[in-house]
């Protein structure tokens, strides 16, 4: 039987993703037809983006799993419409490419790099930075990019500690649950990088309170989500000196404003959304084992928890 795969996302990535999911599914040895335009009763699978604009699935009378090229499903997971089996991306493309750009930033923040790039003076001030493990930073988010991002810091001889919703177990880390441990993790971290979802449980985890937990001077890095800060807040604790720097990459509303306080902010960094993005190659290749194991009954990858919203 012929298994019918929609693919639901922006036109241009549509000539990238077709010869990849093509070859994957080809190599799985299903009989597949894959377009973007197919009948929504005879649809078995839909590659999903939430910029394709799709928001109603009740038409899918026979559809079988939702497959998201998107690792944050923040955008459908409370879609009421959607009964079946959501996955969320998880590629080891999107976990290299956010690993190397979270370590290049805490190692930016641990050498004091700003100083020398754009504090050429002529004052010769010869203040070397202390070695990684005298180096406190804390992971908010252990998922598969929180973990990455973590292992790597740990290799590097950071000391590490990791928060999670849930307790977790990671050889090196420091592993924290709980409000009593996101307590914990915040009052030591000099460099804090927030790998959250964005569920209402998280949205503006570091606010008021929870930053003045941290040490003063502490540096922040956001290539998560943007309601995990409430902005006004971080603003003021960047205006008081609480909080040394901030690198954000992501934000409540994107493309960021011209006129918002980020962009002037000497304390803050403003990076376009590219801390990591889907890798087509490895993402097609999620894709097509997922319905390779639908098509077999096996149990889907990276499955959504739709109570939890990630």
């Amino acid at each position: 039987m012929t298994v019918n795969v929609l693919f639901s996302a922006r036109p241009a990535q549509w000539p990238i993703y077709e010869p990849l999911i093509r070859q994957g599914l080809t190599e799985a040895g299903l009989d597949f037809h894959l377009s973007t335009d197919i009948p929504a009763d005879q649809v078995d699978y839909v590659v999903y983006a939430p910029s394709s604009g799709l928001t109603d699935f009740t038409p899918f009378t026979r559809l079988k799993a939702v497959l998201s090229l998107w690792a944050g499903v923040e955008k459908i997971a409370d879609n009421e419409t959607l009964t079946v089996p959501l996955a969320r991306m998880v590629d080891s493309g999107l976990a290299e490419g956010m690993t190397e750009w979270v370590v290049g930033h805490v190692l930016r923040y641990h050498l004091g790099m700003d100083a020398h790039i754009t504090g050429q003076d002529g004052t010769w001030e010869p203040a070397p930075p202390p070695l990684a493990s005298q180096r406190h930073v804390t992971i908010l988010g252990l998922g598969e990019l929180g973990e990455a991002s973590a292992r790597a810091l740990a290799a590097l001889n950071f000391n590490v500690t990791g928060w999670s919703r849930t307790q977790k177990d990671i050889p090196g880390i420091t592993c924290l649950s709980g409000p009593d441990g996101l307590r914990t993790a915040l009052s030591q971290a000099e460099i804090v990088v927030l790998l959250l979802p964005d569920t209402p449980a998280t949205e503006n985890i570091l606010n008021a309170d929870t930053l003045a937990l941290l040490p003063r001077g502490a540096k922040i890095i956001n290539p998560g989500r943007g309601p995990l800060i409430n902005d006004d807040a971080l603003l003021d604790a960047l205006n008081a000196g609480e909080v040394g720097h901030a690198t954000l990459d992501v934000f409540r509303v994107e493309p960021l404003p011209a006129d918002h306080p980020y962009w002037a902010h000497p304390n803050v960094t403003v990076t376009p959304h590219i801390a990591s993005e889907t890798r087509p190659p490895t993402a097609a290749q999620v894709i097509c084992e997922n319905i390779r194991r639908g098509e077999a009954g096996e149990p889907h990858l990276h499955l959504v928890d739709r109570t939890l919203g990630y």
